[in-house]
């Protein structure tokens, strides 16, 4: 988001802390992300309710009638906020909701100590599903069932996975809005991450990293950018040898692959 939309996501960020701290936070991820939902399908409720020139409070009494005990009293005080404020554009107010159902999601798997493995879970979920084309296939399909999507799944990963884990997943699967599968989850990914303001690295290596080696290079990361940094590893037989690591748009490449590819540009310049 950017200009007025940035601001109006940080004041209604401060709302969201202030009434999601007793609340059942599970549920109010579900909560969000039905009223995203619903508010991205029905496009008239979302362009009246972001209307920049309809007073607030109108708006919010359009919602506290449409909404009042239908769903918590913190997923309505959000939604309130969220209409009273100003919106560069329409669909941002459906991603801020969004992005309050991960944010929920996400405080719900640090309360249980969980949020190292949600973020984990994510990333390794998208890389199967991106090995595994049938798959991907199905999750990606517009023409499967929303319900046959929830369906698989729960027969994948229900049990499996943090809680948190599979409802991200699934909103990513099912109400996609637009993303790719693999946007989705890395998206929904760097929100988890931002649960600790830390960055997220993807290391690319020839072979399985131990965990004495991954702490390494997260400590050397962590220096380097003076931030907490997770480490998702990426086992790539082409890389060779060394590894490379890629944060944001920084690449740093120790790769003989890499390196191969760097003599190959210079003999061709």
């Amino acid at each position: 988001m950017r200009g007025l939309s940035r601001a109006s996501l940080a004041e209604v960020e401060e709302r969201f802390h202030a009434v999601a701290g007793s609340a059942d936070l599970g549920s109010l991820a579900d909560e969000l992300f039905a009223l995203a939902d619903l508010f991205d399908r029905e496009h008239g409720l979302r362009r009246y309710l972001s209307d920049p020139a309809r007073p607030a409070a109108q708006k919010a009494q359009a919602v506290r009638v449409l909404l009042d005990g239908k769903v918590s009293d913190a997923a309505l005080e959000t939604v309130v906020q969220a209409v009273s404020v100003k919106w560069s554009r329409a669909g941002d107010l459906v991603d801020a909701l969004e992005r309050f159902g991960v944010t929920a999601a996400s405080a719900e798997a640090e309360a249980q100590g969980r949020l190292d493995d949600v973020e984990d879970e994510l990333f390794r979920f998208g890389r199967i599903a991106a090995s595994d084309l049938p798959l991907h296939r199905v999750l990606s399909d517009p023409a499967v069932a929303e319900q046959a999507k929830r369906e698989l799944l729960g027969s994948l990963l229900a049990g499996k996975v943090v809680p948190a884990t599979l409802r991200l997943v699934t909103q990513v699967v099912v109400h996609p809005r637009g993303r790719s599968l693999d946007r989705g989850l890395d998206e929904f990914g760097s929100l988890v991450a931002a649960q600790r303001q830390r960055l997220v690295a993807v290391v690319r290596s020839a072979v399985e990293l131990s965990e004495e080696q991954r702490r390494r290079i997260a400590t050397w990361l962590s220096t380097s950018y003076g931030r907490d940094v997770h480490v998702n590893v990426e086992v790539d037989p082409r890389v060779l040898g060394g590894f490379s690591v890629q944060i944001g748009d920084d690449l740093i490449d120790t790769t003989v692959a890499g390196r191969i590819e760097e003599v190959r540009r210079r003999l061709a310049g």
